[in-house]
């Protein structure tokens, strides 16, 4: 495939995953919104139609990566040329921050009724644990529940090793033509299933892109009383979901290739 097919495949898929799976999250949270307070179900289901969704669109352009991950792991077992890699992660990126941007639209009148309520409240001291994410910061990108950084990549290893196992077993690295239809869907009911099993802990990023770009927008929108973006935090869902998807790769061209 070409670069433009990468760009334009990878930008549109994961601007679209981002807009439907932060869209979920915003819903979930914010106040005005009908669908606030309902659950973490909501959450996992609503990310795994996000994949289902933006997988099935880019799959027939660029073979819906979506995650810098996917790309890795499918360069370790030869799927993907090397050279195509920072093609593809720095396309993942933009449409991940196109698609953080666009939640913002979407849920504009709920940000700013949310917001309003936490006019005149004093700014989050310099902490531990919770003062080190903003009140938002959930709609954009993850954090932990328990804040401990050897458990929390583990988590993050963990959760995206199985993601990449399952797709690599698909038989779709060498192919050449990525995701087909039921790989889309199965995919999609994975992912599902990390987020039902795995995601308590951390919020399950698997995704270093899905993390990085949308909590990099959340530093840069004019959003009064937004707090901190967790900086601190920003390297687990970076370094646990490669190392995972190494990992994956490695064990695959041992024990499947």
């Amino acid at each position: 495939m070409s670069n433009t097919d990468i760009i334009i495949g990878e930008v549109v898929g994961t601007a679209l995953l981002i807009l439907l799976g932060g869209g979920v999250c915003a819903a979930v949270t914010l106040k005005k919104s009908k669908a606030q307070n309902a659950g973490w179900l909501a959450i996992t289901f609503g990310w795994g139609f996000a994949v289902l969704t933006a997988a099935y669109v880019s799959a027939g352009v660029s073979g819906a990566h979506l995650n810098p991950a996917v790309t890795i792991g499918l360069a370790v077992t030869g799927g993907t040329d090397w050279d195509q890699v920072p093609l593809y992660i720095g396309s993942q990126m933009v449409g991940a921050m196109i698609g953080a941007f666009l939640v913002w639209v979407a849920y504009y009148g709920q940000f700013q009724a949310h917001m309003a309520d936490l006019a005149g409240q004093p700014e989050p001291a310099e902490g531990p644990d919770d003062a080190k994410a903003g009140p938002v910061l959930g709609i954009f990108s993850t954090g932990p529940e328990v804040r401990n950084a050897a458990m929390n990549l583990a988590t993050e290893v963990i959760g995206t090793f199985v993601l990449l196992i399952a797709i690599l077993t698909q038989g779709l690295n060498g192919s050449g033509e990525g995701l087909g239809t039921l790989g889309v869907l199965i995919t999609a009911l994975v992912v599902v299933s990390i987020g039902l099993s795995l995601g308590g802990p951390t919020g399950y990023a698997i995704n270093p892109a899905r993390d990085l770009g949308p909590r990099i927008v959340h530093a840069l929108l004019p959003l009064k009383h937004k707090g901190r973006s967790d900086w601190g935090y920003a390297w687990v869902p970076v370094v646990g979901p490669v190392v995972g998807a190494v990992l994956a790769g490695l064990l695959y061209n041992v024990a499947f290739a």
